[in-house]
Parts: C-alpha cells; structure tokens; sequence
C-alpha cells in the first residue's frame, strides 16, 4: 500500500477509506495523479478506468443509483470537471450521492494565463449538496505556497470540509464536490502516511418536523375521492403491506409509471391512456371533473407524463400532501403539506387510522381501463410495424429479474403504454430528464448488480453517448435494444412539426447511422431487425447466455411512426 506524499491527497483517501466509500471512478490526467495513486494502490478501494469524463460520471452515478451509497468520480484540472456537470445536475435532482473529486491548480496559478486553469472553486454551485474548497498545504511543493495559515490550520480546515461534504452526501442523498489544489510534484510516494485524522465528526441529524397525524387523517377520512400518484421510486422500496392497503380501498385511485416499480391489478400504469381519450371527448369537462381528486397524495420523483401535469395544474385537489424525507416540488402550483417522512412510515401509521368510505372513484375508472386495454390489442393486430409494435413486442419478452434501463425521450414515454412485469427493476434519468449519459448509467449500474441488465434506447440518445460503450467493465450477459428511427422520432408528435427540410434538419435531426461498426469496435454481438418477423427471431436467443454483449438494433419506418401513435389515442378514445 502507497500513499502519495501530499498530506490533502492522504486525507482525502483516508476519510473516504473511514467512511467506507470503495468504489471510485478516475479519468485519466496529471494534475489528479496524487489522488489516482493513492486510491488505486490501496485494495481497499475498487477503482474504475473511464476515459471520457461525461461518460465516467454517469458510469458512477449508475453505480451510486444502483448501490444507493456514495460513490466518488475523480478528474484532473481545467475543462475536464465542466464535463462532470449533466452527471451532477441529474445526480441533484434525483437524488444520487454522486462525490465528485477535482484536481486543482494552485491559486496563485489561476487566471494569469497558465495552461489548464479554470476557476474551479463552486463551480457547481447551483446544483450542489456542498462544495468543499480544500486549502493548499503549505508544506509541499517546487514553489512553496505564501500561506498565512500554518500546515496545521489547514489540515484542520481541509479535514472538517471533507467531513462536512461526506456527510451531507450520506444524510441527504446529495451530489457533493471537494475541489483540492495540488502543487508539483505531483507522483511521489510513501509506505506510511504523514497524516494521521482526528476523530472524524458527523453532523447531527437535523431535527425531525413531527407529523400532525390528528390533523392530516381526518382529510384523509372525509375524501372519497383520494389520488395517489408515485412517480420515479426505487424498487422494492414500498412496503407490500402498504401496496394492498391503497389498492384495496375503492376511494383510492393510483396512478403509477414503469419508473414507480410498483405494481397491482388495481393501479393504472399508463397515465396517458387515461387522459389523452378524455381530452378528444365531446365531454371532457365532466370527465375530467369526475377524475378530479379531493386530496392527491404524491410520493417518489419526477414524473414523465406531460398530461398528468396539465391535468392537475387545471383540475387542482382541494389538497395535494408530497410524501418525502428531502423535499417537495410543488409540480401542480397547489401543494398543501410536506410530509418529511418516508412514505413506509406515514401509510403504516394509516393502516389503524385511515377509515374506508363509500365511493365508486377507483373502480369507476377500473372499467375504462379494462376497455382501452382491450381496444390496445385490437390496434395492435391492425397496424403495421412501427415503434409502437416493436415496444410491445419487446416488453414482453424481457426476462424475469432483470434490471432495465431507459433512455429519455421517445424511449420512456412509449414504454409507459405497455405492461412491464413486476420482477423488473426499472430506471430511467428523469432528474433532468437529458438523452446524455443514459448508455454510461445504464454500465454503472450493472457492475454490481446480480442478475442481467438491459438498456432500452433510441438512436439519438444510443449515438450521443456511444463513448459510454469505451471501457472494460461491460459484462457479457449486458444488453442492448436500440431503437433506430433514424432521428429524433419525438418531435414528429409535438405541435411544431412539419414535413419540411428545415424541421427534419433541425429538430429531428434526421440520419442513416447504424450501430453495426460501433459494435464492432467495442466489441459486442450485433444483431439487426426491420420486421416483426426479424424483431422475434432475434429475441429468441438475444438472452440466451454469451461471450460477449449484444445489441439488437431495430429499424423502424421514421415518417409511419409518429401517425401510428397519435392515431393509437384516437382508436381508443
């Protein structure tokens, strides 16, 4: 075991070694050599080689997302930390413990005109659980800081910072970044290092906002028609005994997406099949009136129906509770209550207070269900191929247990019209909801998980993060199906379109690029598809154990796509 001789370089390691931070992610650079030394000469630490800095903070994220624990990603100085920042503002919004390491210049180095320097210090300000700006010691180096401080004030200082981020990552699920200026040398070693840590110090946890239980259950109890709608949660994460507890009450209408993982006969998993039917009805101000809940309970993240949103902001609850132990969007402009608990805790505490009242609400609606579900089998046997067919003929043959991840964009909202199986855990990067990184994330997040893992994606998102595929640690049974409309099929079916060059070269971003020689490079199985009939035929052995990993890439017609989905919520209207 080696240490670099750098005391902020060894305190650093030490504290995420005392922690129990193990898992670190390093793109490659000079001026983060004492850190890259010192954690990659430790077994404690597994330490993972990502190239690009985009890609290797969205490969930690992924892991981070999956291990629910912090994971650190380190880089050196200058431009390279810039490409951090879609990884830490996802990371912000869902709520990932991402522990972003920079490497810096000295101070007196930045903005004179010297090569890679940027000002670094808060440079995620906007999106950041804590930013710690460590000092420079002032014991090393070819040119010895001017520091008015002693080398003992500044361990002290740098101790407490690592110490305060570490915590709020680990308290609040938050993204940190401690940025540390280092001074050459920059590559000497030593056995033992000269840093011994004083007690490390948590913060204490902040004083919990006690919950008027009297208050909330009796606007629980009075109104029949209650909606409860999860958004983004991890899986396996609410209680079974809580499930049966909304799905067997008749005044509660739960609406989930695939990126809720929660699952009953009784929910409705396809938002849009619900709300778009009554938007073209002759009579949607009275359905939408019946629709419209007393009290709407919301738990989990972002939610990726647009509808439901416009829904709600219109046909406002009388009261509208978020169920999180952070923090509550006011999505709908009319939040009443922020309850800071986990949703386990204020449900469970409900099984002996809530009372069941009289209402026709749920199952009233379970009907209209039961219908489009029976009108979407009949359009499916009347199209041709489409997005639409091969997203309900690839979700159906996804093995039990897997862990599936979705791109953004057209990806996530097609897969919210067709059934996924319970056994599934599912993610998708609805923090802010970009098309970067969701090939990176998607590889972290397989690492440590136990059974196979599958990426859903369009070709946008597929070729943007094509870098995602550059590393050693894809396993041979990850998988890939690549959706291929040749552009951005998504705004074919906004307001703007229009059949026109300007449209198709600038917003649809129409192309001819094909996977085949990225797979090639990077070393993965290739299969393709243009038909229903190739589509199942690949499937057939596309899980089957493998040497390698394997794309499946489907070609689907980019100018039939958009009218056979637009036309879906018309047949089932």
């Amino acid at each position: 075991m080696m240490y670099s001789n750098i005391p902020s370089a060894q305190t650093l390691v030490l504290y995420f070694q005392s922690r129990g931070i193990k898992n670190i992610v390093i793109s490659p650079g000079s001026r983060n050599a004492p850190l890259t030394l010192s954690f990659t000469k430790n077994p404690f630490f597994s330490c993972f080689s990502i190239v690009d800095e985009r890609c290797a903070a969205f490969f930690a994220l992924g892991m981070a997302q999956q291990l629910r624990e912090p994971v650190g990603v380190i880089c050196t100085s200058g431009s390279a930390m810039l490409n951090f920042y879609p990884a830490v503002a996802e990371a912000f919004y869902s709520d990932i413990p991402l522990v972003v390491v920079s490497a810096d210049r000295p101070t007196n180095k930045i903005d004179i005109g010297d090569g890679q320097t940027i000002r670094q210090e808060d440079i995620f300000e906007k999106h950041i659980g804590y930013s710690a700006n460590l000092k420079q010691d002032s014991t090393h180096g070819f040119e010895q800081v001017k520091s008015k401080d002693k080398q003992e004030t500044i361990q002290a200082y740098n101790e407490l910072e690592i110490g305060k981020a570490l915590d709020i990552a680990f308290k609040t699920f938050s993204p940190v970044h401690i940025n540390i200026p280092f001074e050459e040398p920059l590559y000497d070693l030593m056995e033992t290092p000269i840093v011994e840590l004083s007690k490390v110090q948590t913060m204490e946890d902040a004083g919990k906002v006690e919950t008027d239980w009297s208050r909330l259950f009796p606007i629980w109890n009075a109104s029949p028609r209650k909606m409860v709608l999860i958004g983004v949660n991890p899986p396996e994460d609410l209680d079974g005994a809580i499930v049966e507890l909304l799905a067997n009450d008749e005044s509660v209408f739960v609406f989930t997406e695939t990126t809720s993982n929660v699952h009953h006969p009784n929910f409705f998993p396809s938002i849009d099949s619900i709300i778009a039917p009554i938007e073209k009805s002759s009579d949607r101000e009275s359905l939408f009136q019946s629709l419209q809940p007393d009290l709407l309970v919301t738990l989990g993240g972002l939610i990726v129906s647009k509808k439901i949103k416009a829904f709600l902001r219109k046909y406002q609850p009388k009261h509208h509770w978020h169920i999180d132990s952070k923090k509550a969007y006011d999505t709908f402009y009319c939040l009443s209550e922020h309850i800071t608990t986990h949703p386990n805790t204020f449900f469970g505490n409900g099984l002996g207070n809530f009372q069941k009242i009289e209402s026709s609400y749920r199952n009233s609606w379970l009907q209209t269900k039961n219908n489009y579900e029976l009108k979407k089998q009949a359009y499916l046997e009347k199209i041709g191929f489409s997005d639409f067919s091969v997203f309900h003929q690839i979700q159906g043959e996804i093995p039990k247990d897997y862990q599936v991840h979705l791109a953004n964009s057209s990806t996530v909202r097609y897969n919210q019209l067709f059934p996924m199986d319970p056994s599934l855990h599912v993610y998708c990067n609805r923090g802010t909801s970009g098309i970067d990184g969701s090939t990176s994330t998607a590889i972290g997040a397989s690492v440590f998980y136990d059974n196979p893992t599958l990426l859903i994606t369009g070709d946008l998102s597929f070729f943007y993060d094509s870098n995602g595929l550059w590393n050693q640690y894809i396993r041979p049974d990850f998988r890939i199906v690549l959706i291929n409309n040749s552009g951005g099929g998504i705004f074919r079916i906004l307001p703007g379109f229009e059949e026109t060059e300007e449209f198709s070269t600038f917003f649809e971003t129409s192309h001819q690029h094909k996977a085949e020689h990225l797979a090639q490079m990077f070393q993965f199985e290739y299969l393709k598809a243009g038909n229903e009939k190739e589509v199942g035929q690949a499937l057939k052995n596309f899980y089957e154990p493998s040497q390698k990993p394997k794309i499946l890439e489907i070609f689907t017609p980019r100018e039939a796509n958009n009218k056979i989905l637009l036309d879906y919520f018309d047949f089932i209207s």
